[in-house]
């Protein structure tokens, strides 16, 4: 069976939320790769609002496990909370649908403290982090002093474990003018909600591996955007761990054979939250005119998104750097009643042609974009679930995006409602 890896090609926020749970209905796992609770995404389903953070998608369909990999930081308070909230909504959340990975490396409230104390530093340049702590626990995964899901079932190893990140936290935090770590709190803290986390630890590995084995489909759900990748983003304002497909495999312990579709979450236009370079960024009525028709604020932060117009040099980039067989483009009818749209084909740097965007920060922040104005349209395309329901010029806009990009459209939505999909290629597809 088809096992689908699906990844934001821009910079976060594309919609995945809704790609995933209309795939999710016919997956039987869904699994979570990379990324904490700084990646929030919205569900629709039947008129109900689901907000989620560091649960996948599949959590409220029934019948489904879900799974958070290795390649994930868990914040246990949070999660805890997400549970909690879902529990209010009517979702059950427990150990026969959720699975966490036994070495699973958790955020801890020291590294929400951190992140926030380097963010608040007056001459240094900000990275535009949301505080919750993601980069300073990727820091310590590879440091090898995090503290992980596994750690929890033994007080000795914790306790070895704390005292190896404290060592380092302590000695950062000094630097940094913050008290010591209160090293018998957050001890006390971790045994408190280690009954709580321990019923979900599983050998996230073994079982994906087991479940593909028996034929089961499985979707890699990926949080942020290709944009945002540590290494392939426009690095330092990106996220601390890799958001390409490859992640996938690493972040859940299945191999790269076990990836049949890669499907890239494409928005219509571009967004952007947080600082770093935006060539397409506009700061007229029309990016205000997309932030307001597109609800551009976070999911998880509430902060307002930049808004710009559709950079296809940028989606080709990501589309290759993951693998991308297909994308789905999100927020069409965002368009609706712009009598002109434009879409960037190209980038000057210093007068000479770019077809790609540069790796070096200076050079980035220089590029200028090149356009390609096209007809836009006055009908609505909201709700559209057939090629026959688009107007003549949304059609020519989609398929030229298409020509530019590279990559076929598999899917194009047109509305929050997870129905109003058109299917063009299934990646669940044999």
């Amino acid at each position: 069976m088809a096992n689908v890896v699906v990844v934001g090609a821009q910079w976060g926020d594309e919609g995945k939320g809704k790609i995933v749970d209309w795939l999710s209905e016919r997956a039987d796992v869904i699994a979570r790769f990379q990324g904490g609770h700084n990646a929030g995404h919205t569900l629709v389903i039947d008129g109900k609002v689901y907000k989620l953070s560091l649960l996948p998608s599949g959590i409220v369909r029934g019948g489904k496990l879900s799974v958070i990999g290795n390649g994930v930081v868990l914040d246990p308070w949070a999660l805890l909370a997400e549970i909690g909230k879902l529990a209010g909504q009517g979702v059950a959340v427990n150990p026969d649908n959720l699975m966490i990975a036994e070495n699973t490396p958790l955020i801890l409230p020291v590294h929400g403290e951190l992140d926030r104390a380097r963010e608040a530093q007056s001459g240094v340049a900000r990275i535009g982090t949301t505080g919750r702590g993601i980069g300073p626990a990727y820091e310590d995964k590879v440091g090898r002093r995090t503290v992980r899901v596994a750690d929890l079932a033994d007080e000795a190893t914790l306790d070895l474990r704390l005292d190896r990140l404290l060592a380092h936290h302590d000695a950062l935090r000094r630097g940094l003018g913050l008290d010591a770590v209160d090293r018998a709190g957050l001890k006390a803290a971790l045994l408190e909600v280690a009954p709580q986390i321990l019923p979900f630890a599983k050998p996230v590995w073994k079982v994906l591996n087991e479940a593909r084995r028996a034929g089961k489909r499985i979707l890699f759900e990926g949080a942020q955007g290709a944009l945002l990748d540590v290494d392939f983003g426009t690095y330092p304002y990106v996220t601390s761990s890799n958001t390409l497909a490859g992640m996938a495999a690493t972040g859940t312990g299945l191999g790269p054979t076990a990836v049949d579709f890669v499907l890239g979450i494409v928005k219509a236009y571009t967004t952007r939250v947080g600082e770093g370079p935006f060539p397409t960024e506009l700061f007229d009525a029309d990016g205000d005119r997309l932030g307001a028709r597109g609800h551009e604020f976070g999911t998880v932060t509430g902060r307002k998104r930049r808004c710009g117009w559709f950079d296809a040099v940028l989606v080709r980039q990501t589309c290759a750097t993951s693998g991308v067989s297909g994308i789905a483009l999100t927020k069409l009818d965002v368009l609706d009643g712009f009598p002109t749209l434009r879409i960037c084909t190209g980038y000057l740097l210093d007068g000479v042609a770019l077809d790609y965007l540069p790796t070096a920060a200076n050079l980035q922040a220089r590029v200028v974009p090149v356009y390609e104005e096209m007809e836009g349209w006055s009908e609505s395309t909201q709700g559209a679930r057939s090629w026959a329901d688009l107007p003549g010029a949304a059609v020519k806009y989609v398929r030229r995006i298409e020509e530019l990009i590279r990559c076929p459209v598999a899917l194009l939505s047109t509305s929050p409602e997870r129905d109003d999909t058109i299917l063009v290629t299934d990646p669940f597809a044999d």
